[in-house]
């Protein structure tokens, strides 16, 4: 997958994170879930956008390291609306798994970047 692959990809989980919060009841502690989703799934997107555009080696990792805390926080806030029962967990599933697959992506990508010599 290139970076524009997962630029889309990224942006793509925050849009359907965006319209999965859109749906969840309006309770203050809902509120407090939305709002710390929402900060973190357009984060992935936004700062792997970033990363993209490092200034050297040690910058995009950096930077890819916001990104993987970012979607392991996403995945986070994802599985706990289904362990409170806001959403049910099949109807959470692909969303949880996708995040899953980001956490995995960031994470196997900084082991790789820090590995390589250039």
């Amino acid at each position: 997958m290139d970076k524009i692959q997962l630029q889309n990809r990224t942006k793509i989980f925050a849009i359907r994170v965006f319209k999965l919060v859109e749906s969840l009841p309006k309770s203050k502690g809902a509120q407090v879930i939305t709002y710390q989703l929402i900060k973190s799934s357009t984060s992935v997107a936004s700062n792997y956008r970033a990363a993209c555009r490092a200034k050297s080696k040690a910058d995009f990792i950096n930077k890819l390291k916001i990104v993987e805390e970012e979607a392991d926080e996403s995945l986070f806030w994802l599985e706990f609306i289904v362990d409170v029962s806001l959403i049910e967990k099949k109807l959470m599933s692909d969303l949880i798994e996708e995040a899953n697959q980001l956490v995995c992506i960031f994470t196997a990508a900084i082991k790789t970047s820090k590995s390589s010599k250039s």
